[in-house]
């Protein structure tokens, strides 16, 4: 009779990871096989800026084992006050490999690989193929929209985060499952009022908190754990520390996911 096919078994955490990840391993929520299923996952941070810092910085940190960076940009005077993962003495430095060097300092475990470009409609699927997600929190429309199209088509999971002067918003879109909407269900087209935080200034923690949080619904996602956002927005406002949840639906006539005649 042949031999029977046997599942690969994953491999054991190690001495050093059990210490580094011993915080996880206890929570009931994660344990052992969550932490070897964050191991085993990528994720593609597009914009190591204000969102991306602190979110690359946890997604190490947490044991994510590939993790993508999506930056052409250089490091600024302007960026240090909310972009952590930098310091002054990288000003006119990659970031994109600034920050790849810092995440590596930060856990060995992590494979980091570099991405120097912009990314567009003509390169969104090529670089987000061989990632398990992607955590958008880039500046403009036209690179959202290109990294919602490109997940749309691939079965991706976005976590999209948001931020202007005092304001924040997360939410998490789900391609893959039956009947979730996309970005472009929420936000068809650029709005008129769209303007980029060098216009309209942002305060340097707010970052941190909305990159922060998109790590955690990125987690979540990776290890299966908890409620996700998913078919939902989180609204936050700083100045008075109220948080919303709200509802989205997916539009049947969305120019990326909707229904084709």
């Amino acid at each position: 009779m042949p031999a029977m096919a046997r599942c690969a078994m994953p491999s054991p955490l190690s001495d050093d990871q059990l210490e580094r990840y011993a915080r996880h391993i206890l929570l009931r929520e994660i344990g052992g096989a969550g932490q070897r299923k964050l191991l085993d996952a990528r994720v593609l941070v597009v914009g190591a800026g204000g969102l991306g810092a602190p979110a690359l910085m946890y997604l190490a940190a947490a044991g994510v084992g590939t993790i993508g960076i999506v930056d052409d940009d250089t490091v600024a005077l302007s960026n240090l006050q909310r972009q952590v993962i930098f310091d002054s003495g990288e000003i006119g430095a990659p970031k994109a490999e600034t920050a790849a060097a810092r995440l590596r300092a930060i856990n060995p475990d992590v494979t980091v690989n570099v991405h120097r470009v912009r990314l567009t409609a003509a390169n969104a699927q090529k670089l987000i193929g061989p990632y398990d997600l992607v955590l958008d929190g880039c500046d403009n429309f036209e690179t959202r929209f290109a990294v919602n199209d490109a997940v749309v088509q691939l079965g991706k999971v976005l976590v999209s985060a948001a931020i202007g002067e005092f304001d924040g918003q997360l939410a998490v879109f789900r391609p893959d499952r039956v009947l979730q909407p996309c970005y472009r269900c929420f936000v068809p087209e650029e709005p008129d009022y769209a303007a980029r935080c060098t216009e309209q200034g942002v305060i340097g923690a707010l970052p941190g908190v909305m990159g922060s949080w998109a790590a955690l619904e990125a987690l979540k996602t990776l290890a299966g754990f908890g409620t996700s956002l998913s078919g939902h927005l989180v609204l936050f406002d700083g100045l008075s520390a109220v948080t919303r949840k709200v509802k989205l639906r997916r539009d049947p006539a969305c120019p990326a996911c909707g229904d084709k005649s």
